[in-house]
């Protein structure tokens, strides 16, 4: 669990004013995950409370990103341009602290992270909950986005995920599948697994993941 303080900070992008929260430990960090929300809910989200809360004290900053339009207290988010408009504009504020920046996000936030990475230099990709397809539409594959990447990129996913089953993800995608898990991440009572252990499982195969890296 982090101890250390947080801070946030309004980032002014073309799309709005973003907001950065940090999560940091006073240990040297070895670098940054830059965590965006989906296009459903904010930062609240249980996977990314999990995040800030396990990796500083692993050696990792947490920076929670909301989007302008999250920030401005809309409901619906805006078209993907606009998305990835607002991500790169606030991406040198991610830079400051000097370290590597892991582009992250949980649903339409990983697809941003997934379509920008390349051009603004992030080190990895983490997506969270990765929509592959809409629910019930597997015609409709957004698989073109993850494997553009262009850098290392790790998939966390549901087991029961309808955006896309970790069965369902491309050959060779590396994935990490929490069993039972739907698209946020949620367990039903009757799987026998609570939220905890699940979230333990997720934030246990980030920090392997990014250890691979920077450890």
């Amino acid at each position: 669990m982090s101890t250390g303080a947080n801070e946030s900070e309004t980032v002014g992008t073309p799309a709005g004013d973003a907001r950065i929260t940090w999560y940091r430990d006073a240990e040297p960090s070895r670098a940054v995950v830059a965590v965006g929300h989906g296009a459903g809910g904010g930062i609240e989200a249980r996977d990314l409370r999990a995040l800030a809360a396990a990796l500083p004290a692993r050696g990792y900053t947490v920076a929670l990103v909301e989007q302008p339009w999250r920030v401005a207290g809309k409901k619906l988010a805006p078209a993907p341009k606009t998305l990835d408009t607002g991500w790169t504009a606030l991406w040198p504020a991610l830079e400051k602290p000097g370290l590597p920046v892991v582009a992250g996000g949980r649903s339409a936030g990983a697809r941003v992270a997934c379509r920008t990475a390349r051009e603004l230099g992030a080190h990895a990709v983490l997506a969270l909950s990765f929509p592959l397809h809409p629910p019930g539409k597997p015609e409709k594959s957004r698989a073109d986005e993850l494997t553009g990447a262009g850098v290392p990129t790790l998939v966390v996913q549901g087991g029961r995920d309808p955006f896309g089953r970790p069965a369902e993800f491309p050959a060779g995608t590396e994935i990490t599948e929490v069993a039972h898990g739907d698209h946020g991440f949620a367990v039903a009572k009757s799987a026998g697994v609570t939220e905890a252990e699940s979230m333990a499982q997720l934030t246990d195969a980030v920090v392997a993941w990014l250890d691979g890296m920077f450890g």
